[in-house]
Parts: C-alpha cells; sequence; structure tokens
C-alpha cells in the first residue's frame, strides 16, 4: 500500500525545498538504504513541518533534534533503518508504532501499512502530533496516549512493531501482539544501546542484533 500525501507546509527557503530533500535520500541511499519507494517517501516527506520553525534550517541534516518534553526526533537514517527492516514483514495490514513523539516516523510508516497504530505516553506530544498528521492529510493513523510498554491488545495481532525508545529489556507482552510472519525492531539497552529484530514464525522467534543506537528510554505510565 502507499499513501500519496497531499502535503500543505510552506517551504520556508531552499534550505526545505524539495530539492534539499531529494539530497537527504541521496545521502540515505549512500549510507545503505536501498528500498527505493522508502527513498521516494523520505524525500517528499517535509521533516521541517515536524520540528519547530526556529529549528527548520537543520531538518535535513541527519541528526536527531529536540521537540519538547525531553523527546527527540530520530535521525532520518535510524527513521529508515527501522522503516526498511519492518517493511520486510509478509503483511502491510496494521503496524503498531511504540513512540508516536511528533509524528514523523508515523508519517513515513503511514505510506506503506493500511493502518498504522500508534501510542505516545506523553499527553502534549500527542495532541500535537495528531493535529499535525490531520493537518497534512494522513487519515490512516490511530493515535493513542497511553503506556505503549503494555502494546495494544485489542487490536492484535499486528504484522510489524516498532519501537522507538529504548528500554532495558524488551516488553515480553509486545511479542505475544506480532502476527507469525511479523517482525519488531526495537532498540534495547541503558548506556549501551543496540538495534534488534524479532522475527515470528510458526516455530518460534527468531532474533537478530544489528548495530549500535542511541535513543531516549522508554518510559512507563503517561504524562
Amino acid at each position: 500500500m502507499a499513501v500519496r500525501l497531499n502535503f500543505n507546509v510552506p517551504e520556508h527557503s531552499g534550505m526545505t525545498s524539495a530539492r534539499t530533500r531529494a539530497r537527504l535520500a541521496e545521502r540515505l541511499r549512500a549510507s545503505g538504504i536501498a528500498d527505493e519507494a522508502l527513498l521516494g517517501v523520505m524525500a517528499e516527506v517535509p521533516r521541517h513541518a515536524f520540528v519547530d520553525q526556529a529549528l527548520a534550517h537543520r531538518a535535513y541534516d541527519d541528526v536527531s533534534l529536540p521537540i519538547g518534553y525531553s523527546q527527540t526526533i530520530s535521525q532520518p537514517y535510524i527513521v529508515a533503518r527501522m522503516t526498511e527492516l519492518v517493511l520486510g514483514a509478509s503483511g502491510r495490514q496494521k503496524v503498531l508504532e511504540i513512540g508516536t513523539g511528533c509524528g514523523y516516523q508515523t508519517t513515513v510508516l503511514a505510506q506503506f501499512f493500511h493502518t498504522v497504530h500508534s501510542i505516545e505516553r506523553v499527553g502534549g506530544l500527542a495532541r500535537a502530533a495528531r493535529e499535525r498528521l490531520a493537518g497534512l492529510g494522513v487519515r490512516n493513523v490511530r493515535l493513542r496516549h497511553g503506556d505503549g510498554s503494555q502494546g495494544w491488545a485489542n487490536a492484535a495481532p499486528f504484522d510489524a512493531i516498532m519501537i522507538t525508545a529504548a528500554a532495558p529489556i524488551l516488553p515480553e507482552a509486545l511479542i505475544g501482539q506480532l502476527a507469525v510472519g511479523g517482525r519488531l525492531v526495537f532498540p534495547v539497552g541503558v548506556a549501551e544501546q543496540e538495534l534488534r529484530m524479532i522475527e515470528r514464525t510458526a516455530d518460534g522467534c527468531l532474533e537478530t542484533r544489528l548495530e549500535k543506537v542511541r535513543f531516549v528510554p522508554l518510559l512507563p505510565g503517561v504524562a
């Protein structure tokens, strides 16, 4: 599935132009992102619309940026890397995202999955993300303010699950919400963090250790 978005976001200058986004996609390709449809989406989504206007000039740098509430928007490479991994799941009906944040990763996922279920524990971020997604025309997202560590049981099973914050250990509840043939991509660790992937098969689960990463911590409860 691919949803074509109708972005009504003004470009502030050449620093946030379509040409600048195209250069970002080229850097991602050079960094090892191979899915051409994904690269096209990364070149289309206006990342500057997800950060404060004062940071718009840095929106297409390959860095994480603050979005308030001690949270960050992930660097584009990590967004693309994690998305490419979940796109390897056997289905694309439903994906669960733990940690909506500003909604940037959510918007990228919405281009490929029929429905994105996304949970954000910080009420202010959840409200802002809901408004931003509506303004951008992203209609296939169900967004909840809640504790993401427990997943979204009544919407399971999911073809893919993505966690965008790091926990000391993987929340076990999430494995049970993954469909057979599905993929769970998550960072784990505290001082030293690592990106990992769990693939659920008919015979059990296969875990793959991927690369070193740096994420904000996954916290329980709501704020």
